[in-house]
């Protein structure tokens, strides 16, 4: 089994966390977003995991280096592609197309999914779904009786199905889909200046093939700082006694109040944390209260009341204001 990531994008909702790193690195509850997606694929899947790869845009040899390791961790090689235009899903998917041959997952980056059930390899192909209240804001699946796809249909302005695709998906023949997103680009078949997956999909499914659905019991989106902060709040509720406070924190004269995840050499003082917050390594952290946010790594806050937040690395915060959205490399000194 291998898996591949589409991760190109820049990520422009995301800002300024995205200007100096990819949205998958970010990390949620103490691990970078797509470290957790290619974690929950695992606990999925039947067989080993041979080969995770990534394709990515132009984020430097230390992002390489950082996904190669979560690939190695897991005990599969990480392999390296890139995408240099944005044309689309399935021209991003090809562009691992020495990867695609064998039983293949795809799983765009930017979505986390809680569920407990097991892959079923036998399959042809399997499109996981969630279902939701506003189906008009996504691409959904109709199905039959038995559960197959029947037709794909993006952003429907009427009722036609709630369940929405999430962005993971598994292919029996990973030579089979490398063929149909060649026949794409052959044919120059484009919609809005992209080359789309389901395009694919629906020739394949016109050819006899079976894509059934899998059903997530939770979908977590990473899409935006907001959705970002809520998935974090929920993968610490659901942390299921995982160790959530590093041995080599400091924690003097403070309540935590939890679920919290607090990393390695974190210093806190006089201060109140929680619920809700990821603290990454080496922060220092004093006279403060903070709740539901996200701080990355190498940042200093004092004297801050702060809500619904992410905080970059190696930002110096001081001051009062309650809500913030601060990128890498900020230092604000902010007096009432």
């Amino acid at each position: 089994m291998k898996i591949i990531i589409p991760m190109a994008g820049m990520g422009k909702r995301m800002r300024p966390h995205t200007l100096t790193i990819p949205k998958p690195l970010i990390p949620v509850a103490g691990k970078p977003i797509v470290q957790r997606l290619v974690e929950d694929i695992v606990k999925i899947s039947q067989g080993k995991i041979d080969e995770i790869a990534f394709i990515i845009g132009d984020f430097g040899v230390e992002v390489e280096s950082r996904l190669i390791a979560i690939a190695e961790k897991l005990g599969a090689k990480g392999t390296i592609y890139y995408q240099h235009e944005p044309l689309g899903t399935a021209h991003a998917i090809l562009c691992a197309k020495e990867s695609l041959d064998g039983k293949v997952i795809v799983a765009f980056a930017d979505t986390l999914f809680k569920a407990d059930f097991v892959l079923d390899e036998n399959q042809d192909g399997i499109i996981w779904v969630h279902e939701v209240d506003d189906p008009s804001a996504f691409g959904v699946v109709k199905t039959n009786e038995n559960e197959f796809i029947t037709d794909f249909i993006e952003k429907p302005k009427e009722f036609i199905s709630n369940k929405a695709i999430i962005g993971i998906y598994y292919f029996k023949d990973g030579a089979y889909l490398k063929d149909e997103l060649q026949y794409l680009i052959d044919k120059n078949i484009i919609k809005g200046n992209e080359y789309q997956l389901t395009d694919a999909l629906q020739n394949m499914m016109k050819k006899g093939t079976h894509f059934s659905v899998g059903k997530v019991n939770e979908w977590l989106d990473c899409g935006n700082k907001d959705a970002t902060v809520i998935t974090n709040r929920r993968l610490l509720e659901n942390s299921n006694g995982d160790k959530l406070v590093s041995d080599t924190a400091k924690i003097t004269n403070s309540i935590i109040n939890h679920p919290c995840y607090i990393g390695e050499n974190v210093e806190i003082t006089s201060s109140i944390i929680g619920p809700y917050v990821s603290i990454g390594e080496n922060c220092i952290v004093s006279h403060s209260i903070i709740t539901d946010t996200i701080v990355q790594t190498n940042s200093k806050i004092k004297n801050a009341n702060i809500d619904n937040s992410m905080i970059g690395s190696f930002v110096e915060y001081k001051g009062d204001i309650n809500e913030l959205s601060i990128g890498d490399f900020t230092t604000i000194n902010y007096n009432v």
